[in-house]
């Protein structure tokens, strides 16, 4: 039998320098032919060359990655870079058949990794209990590395048990096989769909960058603005304050200042309503000339009638003139003031208010005139007629009040008729006139 191991191609690793291990022989040791596979029962639990040389491998596969195992192993043994994954793994198996320094090194990284879990088997004080453990940690998928060395290393671990953790670990492994060929089609479209991401996160990051920068130059400029309104608010805030000094130097210079501005603002009023007086006298004047016209031509009227009368009936032309000399005087030299009213109405107004001796003025009640004019027209009326549908709230608020204030007779109209406008005056003359003896 060759001095080379099957598992090392083109000879043995040396030593490295820092260690000198003793020579890596892994020929078996001759062992009885009935006791190579027995473990050894005992109260202890068992090393990593102390359990059967099958067992190496998937304790070597499981419980070690690729890059730690070939760590390990460079602090024992020198191999070329190059070495492949599977040289390293046939090696550390062979190593681990007898006690060397790797498998010692093994050993100590496998029970210091494992502590808790070698631990929590140990409570195990038989078989079943441990094959119970190891069923569980098999149906939860959890720490079975951990599980795998604490229950082949257990004293209480016997052949069949040692077997059947042998054939679960195998056909796991297969199924891992199985599952990662399934797993690696399904990393290549997680990558494509990854390399796609990457690509949209790189072209969201480009489109974020644009507009930061983009809303870096808006903030730039707007801070620029920001600076150049303080600069004008301080500039206008120091002219305010020159302007201020100015004022104060005025007024300190001339002391009847606030008299004098007093006098021009009262001035100024006066003058107003001096305009607004005079247009109002300028208005009377054009209502008097206008009732001059109005008298004229009803005096030609009443001559007629004069003479017509006097070709009647004496008795009867008598109680008629009578009757019209009574309604002719009832307002005799009384201003009669309609507010409001429709513009068609108001020529009828006029003639039943001349017809019986009176002076018509007539206010639209604010819709075109000022409601300033109408407290003059008010003071200079002897009876108010208010057209309470044609006028405006104000207007009709300023006439009540007035009227109630002086004791002014005033005619509330809801409707414009003018028939109406005539009894409503005949029943205010009436309740006006002292009561005469009966005869």
């Amino acid at each position: 039998m060759s001095d080379h191991p099957f598992h090392v191609a083109g000879g043995l690793f040396a030593p490295s320098r820092h260690v000198q291990p003793e020579p890596l022989t892994l020929r078996r040791p001759a062992l009885p032919e009935d006791a190579s596979d027995a473990p050894q029962l005992s109260s202890r639990r068992r090393k990593l060359w102390e359990i059967p040389h099958k067992f190496h491998c998937p304790v070597i596969g499981v419980c070690f990655g690729v890059e730690e195992l070939r760590g390990l192993m460079a602090k024992t043994m020198l191999f070329p870079r190059d070495t492949t994954d599977f040289v390293l793994h046939t090696t550390a198996v062979g190593a681990c058949e007898t006690r060397t320094p790797l498998s010692e090194l093994l050993h100590k990284q496998l029970e210091k990794r494992f502590l808790l879990n070698v631990r929590a088997f140990a409570k195990a004080k038989d078989a079943a209990a441990l094959r119970a453990l190891w069923k569980e940690a098999v149906r939860t998928g959890l720490d079975l590395p951990a599980a795998l060395w604490s229950s082949w290393t257990h004293p209480a671990c016997d052949i069949l048990l040692e077997q059947d953790i042998y054939a679960d670990i195998h056909m796991i492994q297969h199924q891992l096989g199985t599952g990662t060929r399934a797993e690696l089609s399904v990393l290549k479209l997680l990558k494509e769909e990854i390399t796609l991401l990457r690509r949209q996160l790189d072209e969201a990051r480009q489109e974020i960058e644009a507009q930061r920068a983009e809303k870096s130059r808006e903030t730039r400029k707007l801070g620029e603005r920001v600076a150049e309104l303080h600069i004008e608010i301080a500039r206008k805030d120091a002219y305010t304050a020159t302007l201020a000094g100015q004022l104060e130097l005025l007024r300190s210079s001339l002391p009847d200042l606030k008299d004098r501005q007093t006098l021009a603002r009262r001035a100024t009023d006066a003058e107003a309503r001096a305009n607004a007086l005079t247009a109002q006298a300028g208005e009377l004047g054009r209502e008097v000339d206008y009732l001059r016209g109005r008298l004229s031509t009803q005096a030609e009227q009443s001559e007629k009638t004069i003479r017509l009368l006097l070709a009647d009936d004496t008795g009867h032309t008598g109680k008629t003139a009578a009757a019209s000399s009574e309604a002719a005087t009832s307002l005799s030299g009384k201003s009669v003031l309609c507010v409001g009213g429709r513009s068609g109405s108001i020529d009828g107004y006029r003639q039943i208010v001349e017809q019986r001796g009176g002076r018509f003025l007539h206010h639209d009640g604010g819709l075109e005139e000022s409601l300033h004019r109408i407290d003059g027209v008010l003071a200079a009326a002897d009876l108010v007629i208010c057209q309470a549908g044609c006028i405006s709230h104000n207007a009709y608020w300023r006439v009540k009040e007035q009227c109630k204030r002086t004791g002014k007779p005033c005619i509330y109209m809801k409707n414009g008729g003018a028939s109406g406008l005539s009894r409503l005056i005949d029943l205010k003359q009436k309740e006006a006139l002292p009561a005469t003896p009966a005869t």
